[in-house]
């Protein structure tokens, strides 16, 4: 099994499942971040379960993180290790012409994606690290203690511009990464043909409308902030 992994096949195949756990905690991202929308009573009420649930904190946060970093180093060892063979079969095949240009430029992408999250990291991760464990505040309340503090930090900050900016652009290079990204994963760990169709639709769908509803989080915050 050790030595499947070690392969080109088999790196493809683990990059395959660390993109489908990464594509759940993006949903499931999303759906708490919308109830700041519709109810701020219960994006308040589930951010504070999720940001003290033992369980989230010390099971499935750390293997969040280390499936965000495998994901972008195998990315990067996968690009490194194709881009000659990948240049190779362009300049005898046209392979350009055959292929989008999001397929060739992923990388670009992921970089693109991994600015975002180091922004995302400061604005939220770190600050929520620094109050439960320096500070050692795991209440959640705001200084008066009048409710949660979660929504108001949320929507501070979505005030400036030029935040609100980045984030929009960094979702609608995710939307790009997702297009190919998604389909690329379910060919990675053999998805029939028959299925090719539907599980494109879905994932162009996927890849359009989450982005797109973190875009409409953002900007709605910024209006009405």
């Amino acid at each position: 099994m050790s030595g499947f992994f070690k392969s080109s096949i088999g790196r493809k195949y683990a990059m395959a499942l660390s993109a489908f756990f990464l594509m759940i905690f993006l949903l499931q991202h999303f759906a708490i971040n919308m109830l700041s929308v519709f109810s701020p009573e219960a994006f308040n009420e589930t951010s504070h379960f999720m940001g003290t649930f033992w369980a989230v904190q010390y099971l499935l946060q750390p293997v969040l993180i280390f499936g965000v970093i495998y994901h972008f180093v195998m990315g990067f060892i996968l690009e490194a290790r194709n881009k000659g063979a990948r240049v190779s079969k362009y300049a005898k095949n046209n392979g350009a012409a055959n292929s989008s240009w999001m397929s060739r430029n992923m990388i670009y992408s992921g970089l693109a994606i991994l600015a975002f999250l180091v922004l995302h990291f400061i604005d939220f991760w770190i600050p929520e690290i620094n109050t439960k464990y320096i500070q050692g505040d795991m209440t959640g309340l705001l200084a008066d203690g009048e409710g949660f503090r979660y929504y108001e930090e949320l929507t501070h900050k979505f005030v400036s511009p030029l935040r609100v900016g980045a984030y929009v652009v960094a979702f609608i290079f995710l939307s790009l990464h997702l297009m190919h990204g998604f389909s690329s994963a379910f060919q990675s760990v053999g998805a029939t043909s028959m299925r090719k169709k539907k599980l494109q639709t879905f994932g162009k769908a996927y890849a359009v409308i989450i982005p797109l509803g973190f875009i409409i989080i953002a900007l709605y915050h910024h209006f009405n902030h």
